[in-house]
């Protein structure tokens, strides 16, 4: 085992993604709501830009939320990761960072390299907790990695942010 290899086991790298724009205009519940053709092109966007940065393992947990699924299979795609390795997960469906973290911090040990798809007000929160850099607001189909120093994801602290993406500034 190499160096790399020895560093590689006491870190823990998250990505966090804010599903992109969804629609308001249908009457349907919270969780249907799907995304509009701007908020896909915004994480064709994202994803495109984001896509080389990517560690070679990582592991996609999307909302149950139709939003944050249709967003991760955006990326997926755009990552050359097959649809059917997204995991659903129903307690992603959160707007509270206390939460958030909570789901996360009972994630597999094993796991180093995790991309969460989810909600404001959630992701914003656990961001300004955990991250190292305040951010305002991280906007639908926003992207933001932190890199944390740990072993197992139970005993996360702070971390520090390693990239930061966001559609307007793709945009200019």
């Amino acid at each position: 085992m190499g160096f790399s290899d020895l560093i590689s086991k006491y870190m823990k790298n998250l990505i966090l993604i804010r599903h992109a724009k969804s629609s308001w205009d249908e009457p349907v519940s919270d969780k249907d709501r799907k995304l509009t053709e701007g908020g896909k092109n915004d994480a064709a966007l994202v994803s495109l830009e984001s896509r080389n940065l990517l560690i070679d393992k990582f592991v996609l947990f999307s909302s149950n939320a139709r939003r944050a699924y249709e967003t991760a299979t955006i990326f997926a795609t755009n990552y050359s990761v097959p649809l059917n390795q997204i995991i659903v997960k129903e307690d992603l469906y959160t707007f509270d960072e206390n939460h958030l973290e909570k789901v996360i911090k009972s994630l597999n040990k094993d796991l180093e390299n995790v991309i969460l798809f989810g909600h404001n007000a959630a992701i914003t929160n656990f961001v300004n907790k955990f991250g190292d850099i305040f951010i305002e607001n991280v906007p639908t189909s926003g992207f933001i990695w932190i890199k944390f120093d740990c072993q197992e994801w139970k005993l996360f602290k702070k971390g520090k942010i390693q990239k930061v993406i966001f559609p307007r500034d793709l945009k200019i």
